[in-house]
Parts: structure tokens; sequence; C-alpha cells
């Protein structure tokens, strides 16, 4: 019997207590008349499935009864309805964008198979993590045995000609080893074999899915197609699906890598330049591996002294390999969205007590109907889980709006699509987050509403002030006040952060300064006096443009592509190049006036000059950083050092600038002249970068300068056109991005918490009419009224504030490395904060307590 008495209990309550003993008694003669271990099997089978039929078909009868009775409920007091449904649906669909964006970034696995597997290699010297030499590159991959596979690529961009219009590509140069590490394969044709990294082999093509529509039209018979890359001849060999993006979503194509054994390649193992992703084996964890390859850097030092001095392994997973800031920037996003939703959720409770208030005496008179308690809970629990749900449906519809807003928080480094959306597990996480604000929201306020001795109480009238429920409202207010303040210092902060460093000197000038791109190809312009030339005629013909005061070409643009790191060696140090964090420097070619054209303060010495051939010494303009480093209170003009494989002579020291973002200090920066490279050397570092400065707007030279590059050479596209402005611009925007959506999650949560006080003095202000009627008729003036409304608002403002202001502090903590300088006990940030409280409780205390002072004693006195 104490079986099937478990069973009873998947029927409702009120259908046990009416229907129960029968049911008991039934049951207990078919066991009776059960003989037999077989019969008996047979009747607890038929028993089971019999209870879970009938119980959830009266559990769905009961339903449907609640539900038509909610509709009826909630179409009477509509305004009711209509705040509610709002209320959640800003909460849900904060959550759910916010949600949509992190899932997609920081919890989704990489579009890989196993790609908990995938790992990054760097190389770790004091003060930096950079990429692999190509020479220890091979050593690492032929002296590991943690990985199954270990693979490079570089990223890269081609101009692709004799397809129409000459067009510039972002893409990658990849070893053989690398596609089938990551577990790709192409959707038609192969991939690279290990014939064709090496140096001679014919120039192999793999195409993107995107590239392969937008330019080949999708043509099924591209594989085996002749295309010219850089002016030098590729095959197609395959197009890969549609869903892939390595290494950045930008990739268009992919080439083989084909090392030049006898070049710079494997010439210095400072050359570093390889970007390395390994598959681990299966059983290898990444603290196993990072063991190991400890092991072989410490083996490779002692063969290499002099070049791998202090050079370590990191090994890191490669779903990790995300900037600290974007994930600061989400994390502070999701909890700027949990701080709505429990304003939200605490609104919604507050929304619930205050209509069970006012429905006490229909729920007294069901009560004394017979309703049970858990009949009456049910009730308030459906109606609230159809506010929620309703909520939640129109809070998706807010996601979908916002989800494209935060797009700017996706970054771009990651091989994924390019931004997230609204797909089924964001639907499941939005339909859980309704339903258990529903139920969670909901079932507390019933509980407290239908408890037995409340309804004597109700009974007597409407004096009842309700001590319990009132303080329960109150601890919902001042939950909403501490969130609002959370939210309003987070983003003031981060305000003050932005502003802080959008008044940061990039060091350079930013008005006026038009930029673009011209990727010379290689081999055509291997030679530096055929490169020599294609500048000499642009540079020409653009300075002699209107209102061009000048222009000139750089390798690697600040902000843009922040440069190659060469380890420097200066005059009066060892010869040994000692790799670490204080021999490092930023290295750059320039033609002469590209300090000029920047704005770039020339503070000793001169500029490089086309003098400055591979015929003449080696000289070079150095940053004040650089001198600062190395030579301290002294003339660094005439002084030497070595970097990319020759001595250098100073001629030129310039002002510092930021090329690696605005929140990123100077560091030493080396600029020698164009003319003194070898031919066919260092040709990553070939200056590709147009800058020009022209007094009046130099986007309306854009055509000129284009039919004056199509002129030098027909073949040469132009690409990546920007003004420096922008360039600037460009490293706020995702700061920009989420402070206007924290400052959008701190109004909204302002306008919840001042609608939460004047709703909850409001409410008060009804419940306690004929207490303050009566203080009228005793002669309380209309100014003490307002007064005892104001400070009971004041109260639960002072309270949501001061436990606000440590979750704030605490908050900014967390958040410190997104604030830039500016503290996380800001003063004027919290005073500001504080302030708007204060402004708040005010408003949402004026109607109350004007309405309290309206009312008529003697007509409260007689409503009783």
């Amino acid at each position: 019997m104490r079986a099937y008495e478990i069973l009873l209990r998947f029927y409702p309550a009120s259908f046990r207590a009416e229907y129960g003993e029968e049911m008991r008694g039934i049951w207990a003669r078919r066991r009776r008349d059960a003989s037999g271990p077989p019969a008996v099997a047979a009747l607890w089978i038929a028993t089971v499935f019999e209870v879970l039929s009938n119980a959830a078909a009266v559990h769905w009868d009961i339903l449907r009864q609640d539900l038509r009775y909610t509709v009826r409920t909630l179409a009477r007091s509509p305004g009711f309805a209509l705040t509610a449904v709002l209320v959640l649906a800003l909460g849900v669909g904060a959550n759910t964008a916010a949600f949509s964006v992190t899932d997609f970034v920081l919890i989704r696995p990489l579009p890989f198979p196993e790609p908990d597997r995938l790992v990054a290699l760097w190389e770790k010297v004091p003060g930096y993590k950079m990429e692999l030499s190509p020479s220890n590159y091979v050593d690492w991959k032929h002296m590991s045995k943690s990985f199954e596979r270990m693979g490079a690529y570089v990223e890269t961009s081609v101009n692709l000609v004799g397809q129409g219009d000459p067009e510039h590509l972002e893409g990658a140069t990849v070893t053989a080893d690398l596609l089938p590490l990551l577990g790709v394969q192409p959707m038609m044709g192969r991939v690279f074999t290990a014939a064709e990294d090496r140096e001679g082999a014919p120039g192999t093509l793999l195409l993107s899915y995107q590239l392969w529509q937008a330019v080949f039209g999708g043509d099924a018979g591209v594989i085996g197609r002749r295309v010219n890359l850089d002016n030098e001849p590729f095959v197609v060999i395959g197009v890969m699906p549609r869903d892939f993006h390595f290494p950045s979503r930008n990739a268009e194509l992919w080439t083989p890598m084909r090392f030049r054994e006898h070049s710079d390649d494997f010439r210095d193992r400072n050359n570093n330049y390889l970007s390395v992703v390994a598959r681990l084996k299966r059983g290898v964890s990444l603290a196993q591996a990072g063991a190991e390859m400890g092991v072989v850097t410490a083996q490779l030092e002692r063969q290499f002294p002099k070049e791998n001095a202090q050079t370590r392994a990191f090994v890191n997973l490669l779903r990790d390999e995300l900037p600290q800031q974007s994930r600061l920037l989400l994390m502070a996003l999701t909890g700027a969205a949990l701080c709505v939703l429990t304003i939200a959720c605490a609104n919604l409770a507050n929304l619930l007590l205050a209509r069970g208030l006012a429905r006490q005496r229909e729920l007294a008179v069901r009560s004394a109907m017979g309703a049970g308690r858990e009949r009456l809970v049910r009730q308030l629990v459906t109606e609230s889980l159809v506010l929620a749900l309703a909520g939640g449906a129109l809070g998706v519809l807010v996601a979908s709006a916002a989800v494209p807003l935060l797009a700017r928080l996706v970054p771009a480094s990651l091989p994924i699509a390019q931004s997230p959306s609204i797909d089924l597990r964001v639907l499941i996480f939005a339909g859980l987050i309704s339903g258990l604000t529903g139920i969670g929201f909901g079932v507390l306020p019933a509980q407290r509403l239908c408890r037995q001795g409340d309804f004597s109480a109700l009974r007597e009238g409407t004096r009842a002030g309700g001590g319990r429920k009132e303080r329960l409202r109150s601890v919902l207010v001042i939950a909403e006040v501490t969130a609002s303040v959370v939210l309003l210092v987070s983003a003031g902060l981060l305000v003050r952060a932005l502003w802080r460093i959008e008044g940061t000197d990039p060091g350079f000038r930013t008005d006026g300064v038009l930029t673009l791109q011209t990727a010379l190809p290689m081999p055509k312009y291997d030679e530096t006096a055929r490169r020599a030339g294609f500048y000499t005629r642009v540079l020409s013909a653009v300075r002699a443009l209107p209102g061009v005061s000048s222009a000139a070409y750089i390798s690697y643009l600040p902000m843009v592509r922040t440069g190659g790191i060469w380890p420097a060696t200066p005059e009066g140090q060892p010869v040994e190049i000692q790799r670490s964090g204080s021999h490092q420097a930023s290295l750059r070619f320039v033609t002469p006036g590209f300090f000029a054209t920047l704005g770039i303060p020339l503070h000793r010495g001169r500029d490089v000059a086309e003098s400055d051939t591979i015929d003449a010494p080696f000289a070079s303009v150095v940053s004040e950083s650089f001198v600062r480093r190395y030579w301290p209170d002294q003339d660094p003009l005439g002084r030497h050092f070595k970097m990319a494989f020759h001595d250098r002579m100073v001629v030129g020291v310039v002002g510092d600038i930021r090329v690696r973002g605005l929140e990123r200090p100077s560091e030493p920066q080396v600029y020698l002249p164009y003319r003194q490279v070898q031919d066919g050397s260092l040709e990553g570092y070939v200056p590709n970068d147009l800058v020009m400065h022209s007094a009046s707007r130099p986007e309306a030279l854009l055509p000129a300068v284009r039919q004056i590059i199509r002129g030098a050479d027909s073949e040469q596209p132009v690409s990546d056109v920007r003004t420096m402005a922008d360039i600037v611009q460009e490293q706020t925007a995702s700061r920009a991005a989420q402070v206007r959506v924290l400052g959008a999650f701190a109004a909204i949560a302002f306008l919840l918490a001042g609608v939460g006080i004047h709703g909850l003095l409001s409410f008060a202000v009804s419940r306690r009419t004929q207490e303050i009627g009566v203080r009228i008729a005793l002669g309380a003036q209309r100014g003490e009224i307002v007064q005892m409304i104001v400070r009971q608002g004041a109260l639960l403002a002072s309270a949501g504030v001061m436990l606000g202001i440590v979750l704030a502090y605490a908050a900014g903590r967390a958040m410190e490395g997104l604030l830039a300088g500016v503290q996380p006990g800001d003063a004027l940030t919290f005073a500001s904060a504080v302030g708007l409280c204060v402004m708040m409780t005010v408003l949402g205390s004026l109607l109350p307590a004007l309405r309290a002072v309206r009312i008529d004693p003697i007509q409260a006195i007689r409503s009783e």
C-alpha cells in the first residue's frame, strides 16, 4: 500500500482529498484478487500506467481551467499585465542577448573535431610572447612527442589579378600539416601535400567558399584553374567548406608555406613570424605537453645559447586564445545583464505581491468555498508563468534586435562566423530564464498570500498592513536599488576609462591623413630598386595633388599592423643577443617624409634620406623610448647597434608613438631607410602602406590617388582605405559599444528601480489610507505626511545604496583590466551614482507623497 500511496502523489492534492479513499479501497481489492507473482506484476504494470495517464489528464484539465481563469483575470487588469510583461521582456531580452554573445565567444567549442585537443604554441621570453622562428618550429616539431601533428601559418594578403578588376585579398600561408590537424577537409578538391611545402614547388591554392562564390561564380569546374596571385601562377586545388574560417574570419584563401631553406627563413632563430597550432595526442594533458616543451626548449637553449637564451614554450588551448580585454568585456556584459534581470524579477515579485494583496477578498472567498492552499497557489503560479512566458517571447524579440548591436564585442581573431544569432541554444536559454523567473518569483508571493493564517485577518477588513509582506517588498526594492547602483557605477567607470583613452595622445597626427595599402607582389618587386621606382612614381605624383603637403610609405602602419619585434644589441653591451624584453624593439622601414606626414616630431638629427642606399652606411632613426632604454642622459647620434643582420648607426631621434593601440604604452621603435635592404631579403617588411596629409578632405583625393597607382602599376589594387582618425577611433570601437550597452542597461535599471520605489510607496499609501486620514484628522500637517512617505523611500534607497557601493567596488576591482588607469573606487563616479539614486528616490516618492496629502480624512475613515 505504501508504494500505491507514492503513486497517488502524482494526482493533485484536491483530487486525492476527494477520491483518495475510494481509489485506495479499489486497489486493495484488486491486490487481494491477484494471486501469484505474474498476476501481481501485471497488476502493478497496469496500475502504474493507469495512474500516470489519469494523473496527466487531471493535471491538464486543471491547467485548462487555470489558463481560462488567468486570461479572464488578466483581461480585467490590462495595465498590470502589460507592465509585468514589459518588465520581464527587458530582463529576459538583456540576458538573452548577453548570453548569445557570451556563448558564441566563450562557451561554444571551436568548429573543429575534438577542439579541446587543439593548442597554440608560442615562444616566451621575459616580457614578450611571440611567434616561432622557422628553425625553432622545425626543432619543436621533431623533438616533441606530445602532439599528433604540428602545423604553422602566417596571415598574409595577396593581389588577385586576371579575374576582373585586381583585388586585394586576406588569407594565410599554411604548412601541409595544418588543415589535417584541424580535422577539416575541402568541400571540393584536396589539401596541400608535404611536397608543396618545399622551396620551388608549384604554386597551389585553396579558396574559401565565399571567394569561390563571389569571384568564380560557384563554378564547379574551378579545380585546376590557373590564377595569378601577386603575378605568380597558382593552381586551384580545392574549395573549403562554407563555415571554415581560419585563422580568422577574414581569411579568403590559403597557399602552401614553401620554406626557403637557404634564405632568411632559417638564417636567424630570431626571425619570429610563424603562428603554430598543434593537436594533442589522446590521453596527453595540456600540463604534460607544457612540461615536455619546457624540456625541449631547455635543450635548444643549451644547443644555441646565443639565439635561444631565456626562450621557453607557452602552450595554450586554442579556445583560450582570446584577448583578455575581450573576455573581461563579455563578463562585464553578462554581469550587467544579470543585474537587469535581478531588478526585473524583483519588480515582478512586487507586482505579484501587490496584486495578490489586492485580491485578498477573492482568495478568502475561494478558500471558504473549499479551495485548498495548493489549488490557490497553483492558480497564482499559473498566472505568473503566463506572464513570464509572454515576457520571454517579447524578450526574444528584444534580444533579436540587440544582438546585431553587440557584434562589435566578438573578436575578429576567432576562427568563427562573423556574428552570433538567435538559434535553438539561445531560445532554450530564454525559455529557461522565463520559466524559472515565473516559477521562482511566482511561488514565493503565492505561498505567502495563501497561508491559512492570513485569511482570518483578511475577513476583518483592509486595515491589515501585512507586516511580513511589506518587509518582503521592501527587501525586493532594496535589491533593485543595489543592482542599479552596481550598474551605474560600472557604466560610469567604463565611461571614464573611455574618455581617458580617447584623450590619449597617440604621438602622431590624425586629422587630414589618409591611408591605403598597395601590397607589392613578390617576386615582381623582389628587387629593392624596382620597389624604389614604384614609390618614386607614386609619391611624386601624390605630393603634386592640390592640397597635399606630404606623403610617404611605411611597413606596418601604426595601430593597424603592429610590426616585427627584433632583438637590438647597442654598442657597449655584449655582442651576444640577450633575448629579453629589455633588448627588443619594433622595426619598420619607411620612405623619406614619413615623420612629417604623420606629424611625428624629429627631436634630433635627420630623417631617413634617398641617399641611404645599400652602398651607404646603414642608418636608423630611433624613438625617444629607445634612447632612454639604451643611452639615458647621453647623445645617441652616431651610436651603433645591431639589428636585422646589420650594424646600424643612429642618425635621428623622433617622438614616441603608440603602435599597439591607445591602451598600450609606447615601445622602442626603430625606423630604417627603405633602400637599405638587400634584394630578396626581409620581404615581410616591404613598405606597403601609403600615408598622405592634406589640408582639405583627403578622402576627396582618393580617385586621383587610385589613378596614380594604376598608372604606376596597372595590376596593383588599392585596399584598406581609411583615415588615421578612423583607425584611432576603431581602437575604442569595442569599448564604445560596450559602454553604450552598459549605459542602456544602467538606464533600464535606474528606471525600473524608480518604478519599484514608486510602486512600493504607492501601495503603502493605499494600504495606510485610514491611518493617514486619522493622522490628518488629529492635526498632522501635510508636510509631515510628505516627510513620512519620503522618509520611507529614503530609508530603502539608503540601504540599497550602501550595499550597492560595496558590490560596485568589488565589480570595479574585477574589471580593473578594462579601466585604463581609472581607480575602481573613483570618487566622482560613485558620487554621481549616489546622486542619481537620490534623484530616483525623490522622483519615485513624489507622486505617492502628493497622493497621501490629498486624502480626505472623513472619506478615509468612512471607507472602513
